[in-house]
């Protein structure tokens, strides 16, 4: 008979054969291969992703956190043509609502998408000099709006306040749930093979040869053609990884959210002071300088549940993600002014999301230059919503043909260098 310890020795050997031979294994399984990774879950990465997935590339998606958990999962439901500036955002956001009204049936997916218009508040003769100019610039560009007078808004907004001086109008305006969106976004790619890491945040993102290494998590490892940084708020982290500056930043935004009612009025509604705290300081009202350190702005839109979601802010206060007493009264209290009625509604509960923010308020979207195979799709503040098909559908083409929307030239990275 062989000693104990003999014995011991042998299955301890075995063992750590088998050890070595099972981590031989995970370490296989935990290399991926693909066309793309695309670091970031939310809807930039996710509609990206599936354009990809429907030209046939194998996908695999890294984020940091759960899907959704930025901006995405945090932001209103509107494909709000209204609220961007004239010129290229205007532009593209027409014709990415035109690929809504495709999406329900392509992804074979209720996302909530509906069309119910939309109206900006004026609540003097100042305000409406400047929209004015404002509507006339968008109108120029393709977009279907229109000022009202104060018989046309009670019509449509019955329970407004009887000081609104004029609005303006446009039938075209949107919305879609985001959260369903992305659901259906990612469940098609996923049918279509793309492989998904949650809780992987990524630490490493290295140029080899004529494809790309990415490292996340604790092990999981991606060999690729190309890198799509839609990132979003954390773009500008995630470049930092291969030497990139990245003007984004996090732009935090609070929102209160109502109990289930019936519909205030015919459509979603924003004040003046909304469109100024994004796009044009010019139509900023007269207020108190904590609600101008807060980007404070009016935005009510009702979910198709029946919450309403009330905002909001535009706040430059890093990663916090809190919400403030202080905020969010400010908001009611202007809700309940442009809205009396919303008096005797009950709030349920309030969040706080990160838009990512650009250097100069324009989303950052294409190829870089100086890396080969790395893309960024990141930068939409608070267009995202509005601008996530035709983003994808774009990122798509470019990887896959190497040509896009000329539109897009003008929101490569490259215009801050120049």
């Amino acid at each position: 008979m062989r000693p104990l310890g003999a014995v011991r020795s042998n299955l301890k050997k075995c063992r750590s054969s088998r050890s070595r031979q099972q981590n031989e294994r995970d370490e296989e399984e935990l290399l991926y291969k693909g066309d793309a990774c695309i670091i970031g879950g939310g809807l930039m990465g996710l509609s990206t992703a599936y354009y990809l997935s429907k030209a046939g590339k194998t996908v695999v998606l890294l984020e940091q956190r759960e899907i959704g958990n930025g901006a995405s999962g945090a932001c209103d439901d509107m494909i709000l043509l209204q609220s961007k500036k004239p010129g290229v955002t205007l532009k593209l956001a027409i014709d990415s609502l035109a690929l809504y009204r495709d999406l329900n049936r392509e992804l074979q997916y209720d996302i909530g998408f509906s069309t119910h218009g939309g109206m900006i508040l004026i609540q003097n003769k100042k305000e409406l000099d400047v929209m004015e100019r404002y509507v006339q610039k968008q109108r120029s560009c393709g977009l279907e709006v229109s000022i009202v007078d104060q018989k046309e808004l009670r019509k449509r907004q019955p329970y407004v306040n009887t000081d609104i001086y004029a609005s303006t109008y446009s039938s075209v305006d949107s919305q879609v749930d985001p959260l369903r969106l992305m659901r259906a976004l990612l469940r098609y790619s996923a049918e279509h093979g793309m492989k998904v890491f949650r809780h992987a945040p990524v630490s490493k993102v290295e140029q080899k040869g004529d494809h790309w290494l990415v490292c996340a998590g604790d092990a999981i490892q991606v060999e690729c053609d190309c890198v799509v940084n839609a990132a979003g708020a954390w773009a500008s982290q995630i470049g930092k990884l291969t030497g990139l500056q990245i003007p984004i930043e996090p732009r935090k935004g609070q929102l209160a959210i109502t109990e289930q009612v019936p519909p205030v009025g015919e459509t979603n509604v924003w004040s003046a002071a909304y469109i100024a705290s994004k796009i044009d300081p010019s139509l900023a009202p007269e207020r108190s300088e904590y609600a101008k350190s807060i980007g404070l702005g009016f935005s009510f839109t009702q979910t198709h549940d029946g919450n309403y979601l009330i905002g909001s802010t535009r706040e430059s206060a890093g990663f916090d993600k809190t919400t403030s007493q202080r905020a969010i009264a400010d908001i009611v209290k202007q809700a309940c002014y442009y809205f009396p009625i919303l008096k005797s509604v009950n709030l349920i509960r309030t969040i706080a999301g990160f838009r990512p923010a650009s250097k100069d308020g324009l989303p950052i979207v294409g190829a870089v230059d100086q890396l080969p195979g790395y893309y960024i799709c990141a930068g939409h503040e608070g267009d995202g919503v509005a601008l996530a098909p035709i983003t994808g559908k774009n990122m798509a083409e470019l990887i896959t043909t190497g040509t896009c929307d000329r539109r897009f030239d003008e929101l490569n990275l490259r215009r801050f260098s120049a």
